[in-house]
């Protein structure tokens, strides 16, 4: 199994055996619930489609995921994802997978939601330094030229300038694995997880680490 889903629960910080302090997020990672096996021969590919369960099921349920779930044999729940496997590896529908597919000392991708900003201006969004703030000036945050009048006389695309800032899918790469405590399924990796407190994050074996 190369990852699993889970919930961030915010950050904190443990000791080593040294005595030193290491600033670790925990992450409620599974239990998860495998609801359909993707073959190469049916579907092109190998993988397996996790669901995250949790405490509070959701209240709202279509029809069509509502049978999904049933022929999984499985409660519903509110987020899913695929995880490649390999063909020859025996996961089926209604299997569980807890975080005891990691390991300590292991590096992990974390891809989540990164937090919403709303609408921004460049020096924020985009870090620009922005004009003087002295002797008159009346030019402090604002982008400057975004083009020539005559030549081009339009704004090339990709051009950076103010709007929406945050609320994307960032993945965090090589985090190392500092504790798993099974009984809990928590795991602890070293550094900050993309997301804002109890938001959706997925687990991946690091490609690499």
């Amino acid at each position: 199994m190369q990852g699993i889903l889970g919930k961030k629960l915010g950050m904190t910080q443990i000791f080593t055996t040294d005595g030193a302090t290491v600033q670790v997020t925990v992450v409620q990672a599974g239990p998860c619930v495998v609801m359909a096996r993707r073959t190469a021969d049916n579907d092109g590919y190998d993988a397996v489609q996790l669901g995250l369960v949790e405490a509070k099921p959701p209240r709202k349920v279509s029809k069509a995921q509502l049978g999904h779930f049933k022929k999984a044999g499985a409660t519903p729940v509110r987020k899913l994802a695929e995880f490649e496997i390999g063909a020859d590896e025996p996961w089926a529908a209604g299997d569980q997978v807890k975080v005891s597919v990691f390991q300590e000392q292991e590096f992990v991708d974390v891809v989540g939601t990164s937090k919403g900003k709303g609408f921004q201006g460049v020096v924020r969004r985009h870090g620009f330094r922005g004009g003087r703030a002295t002797h008159g000036s009346m030019f402090h945050r604002a982008p400057g030229s975004i083009g020539g009048s005559s030549f081009p006389s339009r704004v090339y695309p990709g051009m950076k300038g103010t709007g929406r800032m945050g609320g994307k899918q960032i993945t965090t790469k090589n985090l190392l694995v500092v504790k798993i405590d099974e009984e809990k399924n928590l795991i602890y990796l070293r550094g900050s997880v993309p997301g804002a407190e109890n938001g959706y994050v997925a687990l991946k074996r690091a490609k690499r680490g």
